[in-house]
């Protein structure tokens, strides 16, 4: 049997072998729902997202890609509006708690998808998400060795032959899109371009079947000519046209945290919360500069602190080195419990998303079984970059920011989350990913990692000394995400400029020129980024209620093995099932 027959039968066993427990109506409505699930998943969510399919353990569509025509994309609106009317038809009563919440979480997917598609509709506007696209698509094929180079080789090369009509819908459907879309897309084609000309043929260098190859170099030419010709079209005929407005507007972004996060309070109150977080980390960061040197100011104390890092070719190796010592801070302090895994392996930020990216977590999906392999993404300086350019991205990764970064992106942070991947509850919740618990969770173990000891001072002045500096890259990374949440709010709702957001990432969020340039024009495509604070809060507030609510058996490594094995939906799900109730996450 080849390998996509042998995934459709795993796709029909998928959905006919559904296990079912208590009594007959729950099984009934059990098995009903779980197969309404797998049908949405194997039916709809992979066809119309085979890139996410493959980085999922899905190979059944290696061979596709996402071609944006209208016809395509008329076609997944009808069908997303098919399931969301049965998703909502499907009666909650007779459910368990845990599917009653997955239909919450299905019904919100859906209701993104469609929010993206018909009103947002990112294809129109930002041409990024073609070229970058186009690459992503073959990088997901290229990184992990989940079947032969030679069969891996024939899904890049049928997906490559696709790519030219990919581009060909970029013409047809790109209109008067914002500058700074245009913008970010010409900085990154250059990387993309390079990476299809020498990453793409070395990583398959071994393939030493002659038709294939030619095949392949065939695809990977007219691939090359594709993505220069189209940032040339790019460049003379988009950018002088590029007129647009990337700003989601007040109303789509509420719906847009309603749909995916479960976030219901209104915009001015959540800037509210995010301004007040900024000043008690603003407080805290300048109480504990005084006390490194009451004779500097902040700032001055902060841009000592920037100048602490790795030379650029030693950053992998310092990141490498700081795993060790906290594993053992974890397992010793009984945090969290670790599944058994490979430690992630440090890699170069992929060139088509240094633009937006200073760090990374790029862990296998949830139904790959045989390449398991966790890369740590990190960017480094670019050849061209000028002394300053390069000095601005390095103090990004000063040895406070580099213990935080080390702590959100591996442990306990997000390649633990993946090796907890398989004790989630249900497919859905290995499938559907809420930021503000992904990314929310990560970005509290930086805080909740210092605040139970980590990097705590020695006996010595000098290690006191340098305790203090890690707080105080704790305290910038918190500042950093606190400049996301203020800023992603006023640049969508029109009260920032991309300007703006800038000199406020600078001046209210204490980071380098490089960082805050990277960071607001993130904002521009990525809107909600606030859910690393957001949820962050929303986690600080569910662990003070349960210790509450559980009093003197609380324990902190419960609390937090409780807290991950329910998957990684919303913060008002974990709630829910934690608490007993739908009391407020904020």
């Amino acid at each position: 049997m080849n390998r996509r027959a042998l995934y459709a039968g795993v796709l029909v066993a998928w959905v006919l072998a559904i296990g079912a427990s208590g009594t007959a109506g729950a099984r009934d409505a059990s098995s009903s729902w779980n197969a309404l699930v797998d049908e949405y998943l194997g039916k709809v969510y992979f066809p119309q997202n085979p890139s996410t399919a493959t980085g999922m353990g899905i190979h059944l569509y290696d061979g596709e890609i996402e071609t944006y025509s209208k016809q395509e994309i008329a076609g997944q609106i009808g069908t997303l509006h098919e399931y969301e009317q049965r998703v909502a038809d499907f009666p909650a009563a007779g459910l368990s708690p845990v599917d009653a919440a997955d239909r919450e979480i299905l019904l919100g997917q859906i209701r993104s998808s469609l929010l993206t598609l018909e009103t947002i509709r990112p294809r129109e506007k930002n041409p990024d998400v073609y070229s970058s696209g186009a690459a992503g698509a073959v990088y997901v094929l290229m990184i992990r060795k989940f079947a032969s180079p030679e069969e891996r080789l024939r899904s890049v090369v049928a997906r490559e032959r696709k790519m030219p009509a990919m581009l060909t819908s970029a013409k047809a459907n790109l209109n008067h899109p914002p500058k700074i879309f245009t913008a970010i897309a010409l900085e990154q084609l250059p990387g993309t371009i390079s990476f299809f000309e020498h990453e793409v043929p070395a990583a398959f260098a071994e393939v030493k079947e002659a038709n294939l190859r030619s095949e392949f170099g065939k695809s990977n030419a007219d691939v090359v000519a594709a993505l220069k010709e189209y940032q040339t079209w790019l460049k003379t005929d988009v950018l002088p046209r590029s007129d647009g407005d990337f700003r989601l507007g007040p109303a789509n972004y509420e719906k847009k945290l309603k749909y995916e996060e479960m976030v219901n309070t209104p915009l001015d109150r959540l800037l509210e919360i995010g301004e007040a977080d900024l000043h008690k980390n603003q407080a805290s960061l300048r109480r504990l500069a005084k006390e490194i040197d009451p004779e500097k100011t902040p700032q001055e104390v902060m841009d000592e602190l920037a100048k602490m890092h790795p030379a650029p070719d030693k950053l992998m190796e310092t990141f490498r080195g700081t795993f060790d010592g906290i594993i053992e801070f974890i397992q010793e302090k009984h945090l969290i419990t670790i599944p058994p895994g490979p430690r992630p392996m440090l890699m170069e930020t992929p060139p088509f998303e240094r633009a937006t990216t200073t760090a990374s977590m790029d862990t296998p999906g949830p139904f790959e079984t045989r390449a398991t392999e966790s890369y740590f993404h990190v960017t480094l300086p670019a050849a061209g970059d000028s002394a300053r350019d390069v000095e601005s991205l390095m103090a990004g990764f000063n040895i406070g920011t580099i213990v935080s970064t080390s702590v959100h992106e591996a442990y306990p942070g997000h390649y633990l989350q993946y090796l907890w991947t398989s004790r989630a509850p249900s497919k859905l919740r290995k499938v559907f990913y809420a930021n503000t618990n992904g990314e929310g969770w990560a970005h509290y173990c930086e805080q909740m990692m210092l605040d139970e000891g980590y990097g705590q001072p020695g006996e010595g002045a000098k290690d006191q000394r340098e305790a203090k500096f890690i707080r105080l890259g704790q305290l910038q990374d918190a500042l950093l995400r606190d400049a996301r949440f203020v800023a992603g709010i006023q640049m969508h709702t029109g009260k920032m400029s991309v300007a703006d957001a800038k000199r406020f990432f600078v001046t209210e969020g204490f980071q380098s020129e490089k960082i805050a340039d990277i960071e607001a024009k993130r904002g521009t495509s990525d809107p909600t980024y606030l859910y690393y604070t957001l949820g962050k809060l929303q986690i600080l507030k569910l662990r003070e209620d349960y210790r509450k609510k559980i009093g003197s058996a609380f324990s902190l490594g419960k609390f937090h093995d409780e807290f991950m094995s329910q998957g990684f939906p919303p913060i008002a799900v974990v709630r829910r099932a934690m608490m007993g109730d739908d009391s407020p996450t904020l």
